[in-house]
């Protein structure tokens, strides 16, 4: 008589299989705008300032250059400019001498009626002149020593035109200093990719394996 062991087979697990869900549409990703213009550079993101002239033609600036006189200086070789008004001193000194000299020839009755009024006319026009004077430009330049320009006119217009001009200097410098960084970044680069260990070649062709030696 036989006699077989069977193993009890246990319920069937009714849970069912996870359902799979099918894989997002995944659409094209549009490049965020701010992340592109931050990587452009100042000069590309920024339009060239328009050219500026003084009324009178004498003080030209453009986006790169400053001319004054006829003289043309880069706004690189600029660190600033300044403008004040001067006074002619030697023009107030002959007018306050001539007029107190004809003052007193003409008390001491040395001078007639008509040439004592011609000579105070002339000495008044002098004070005037003095006292009108000019605007005198100083530009600081890089390693040299400055440069100055006497310009005559309304203070007021000139010193918009000096304010304009330091912006410009400024943002020339500030370009030229954005310039440099990144070429010593790329020299730095390429320095330290030329100085990093080459792969030995072992790596790229490993030694074939040797065959045992027969008995």
């Amino acid at each position: 008589m036989r006699s077989s062991t069977a193993v009890p087979i246990g319920p069937v697990s009714a849970t069912a299989p996870p359902a799979i869900r099918p894989p997002a549409t995944i659409g094209p990703v549009a490049e965020p705008a701010a992340e592109t213009a931050a990587t452009l550079p100042a000069s590309a993101a920024e339009p060239p300032a328009p050219t500026v002239q003084s009324p009178d033609g004498r003080l030209v600036l453009t986006a790169t250059s400053l001319t004054v006189l006829g003289q043309v200086f880069g706004l690189r070789e600029l660190e600033r400019a300044e403008v004040q008004p001067v006074r002619w001193l030697l023009w107030y000194l002959l007018g306050g001498l001539g007029l107190t000299i004809i003052l007193l020839l003409f008390l001491n009755n040395w001078l007639h009626t008509l040439p004592t009024m011609a000579g105070l006319l002339a000495t008044a026009l002098m004070l005037l002149y003095g006292h009108r004077g000019t605007n005198r430009l100083r530009l600081w330049l890089l390693g040299r020593e400055a440069a100055h320009f006497a310009l005559p006119g309304d203070l007021a217009t000139w010193q918009r035109l000096v304010s304009e001009l330091n912006r410009r200097v400024s943002r020339a410098h500030d370009q030229a200093a954005a310039e440099t960084a990144a070429l010593l970044a790329a020299l730095e680069a390429e320095r330290t990719a030329a100085e990093a260990p080459e792969p030995a070649a072992d790596a790229y062709f490993p030694d074939p394996a040797i065959p045992n030696a027969p008995a």
